[in-house]
């Protein structure tokens, strides 16, 4: 397996948590991975090994301000909170990690992160991997985060999403609540993520399941589809019986995916 290297990287008075995988690749582009709304750092579980492992990239992941092994947060998010992710955590993580230009993949919103933070850092992001994200706020979207919602009621539930978040139940309560409520904040209501694909120049690679609970494939399709900068900027790859988690349901097809798209980008 891939070496792995752990921080903790200061950031305003706070503390984000991230590893590296891989290091002994020093010199070479490194593929930084942003998680989803429950997300952590242990929760990409073998996967950032893997990723390392078949490519030969350093591969980075952190734990966004508030969730995981960073320090706790109280206050809600604001609903800028995916496009200001390029100049918060990621930017932290970057600096620290001395990282001149990066592959940003990014499951469920951190896939916006990855698109919103390659369309205002075009000089520092190579291409984008989405795997699972939102490009806009879909029905089906609300619908499972509503049937989350009444999942966690189940105390068993919560204490489960608390391994993950400091073994603490308040701030699994933030995490919880930094999805549900801004989701279904009427004042997120209208998100989009065009803005962002008008702005994107790198070439961006859209991962999605057929049996997505949290998106249909017209998310996939509209980051595909972005006003393409160049002939064949924008591309998406269905997996068949896969749902929102292809990197632990599907991850040899996932492996197989990036890898082949890093190849013919000459990346690898």
């Amino acid at each position: 397996m891939s070496e792995r290297q752990e921080e903790f990287i200061e950031q305003e008075g706070a503390l984000l948590y991230a590893v590296l995988w891989g290091g002994a690749q020093a010199g070479r582009t490194p593929v930084v991975l942003l998680h989803d709304s429950l997300g952590a750092v242990a929760l990409w579980r073998d996967f950032p090994a893997r990723l390392a492992q078949a490519t030969g990239l350093p591969v980075i992941a952190y734990d966004r301000a508030g969730f995981g092994r960073s320090t706790a947060r109280s206050e809600a998010l604001s609903p800028d909170f995916i496009a200001a992710e390029a100049h918060g955590s990621l930017q932290a993580v970057l600096q620290h990690f001395g990282v001149a230009q990066a592959v940003l993949f990014g499951h469920s919103v951190g896939g916006g992160m990855a698109v919103s933070a390659a369309a205002q850092m075009p000089q520092r992001v190579l291409a984008v991997i989405t795997e699972s994200a939102q490009a806009f706020v879909e029905e089906r979207t609300l619908e499972g985060i509503r049937d989350a919602r009444a999942s966690f009621a189940d105390q068993d539930q919560l204490a489960r999403l608390a391994k993950y978040h400091g073994n603490d139940p308040q701030q699994a309560r933030w995490v919880l609540s930094a999805w549900i409520d801004t989701w279904l904040s009427p004042s997120f209501a209208q998100w989009s993520l065009a803005p962002m694909l008008a702005r994107l120049t790198c070439p961006v690679l859209a991962l999605h399941g057929d049996q997505d609970e949290y998106g249909t494939l017209a998310h996939p399709r509209m980051i595909a589809g972005l006003p393409c900068a160049f002939p064949g900027q924008g591309q998406f790859q269905v997996l068949a019986q896969c749902g929102h988690v292809p990197h632990r349901e599907q991850p040899d097809q996932v492996l197989v995916a990036v890898k082949d798209f890093l190849l013919r980008l000459g990346i690898l």
